[in-house]
């Protein structure tokens, strides 16, 4: 427990892109997983550098999402395009993927 005096661990960023491929996926998973047995506190994925969102970029956020879940922590998802916005709400995800 962190006292008052302590302050919180800085959030760890991690940018993806320009392109995800669905290959990508398990590496970036077993990658959040090392990364997350290493630190404390939040993971922020910056994607605003993916240029082209695609059903295979929501799958990689979402397995990504998962795999911290698993794990009982959280990712934070920053710098989504108006069309990666769009792709999540299509897909159905945008209730479990943590936007900011």
């Amino acid at each position: 427990m962190l006292s008052p005096e302590t302050p919180p661990p800085e959030p760890v960023v991690w940018t993806l892109g320009p392109v995800l491929v669905r290959a990508d996926i398990p590496v970036l998973c077993e990658r959040l997983t090392t990364l997350l047995d290493a630190v404390d506190g939040v993971v922020v994925f910056d994607v605003s550098a993916v240029c082209r969102p695609d059903a295979v970029t929501v799958d990689a956020l979402a397995r990504l999402q998962l795999t911290a879940r698993r794990r009982g922590r959280r990712i934070v998802i920053t710098g989504a395009s108006p069309r990666l916005l769009l792709l999540v709400s299509l897909i159905g995800v945008d209730g479990l993927l943590p936007l900011d």
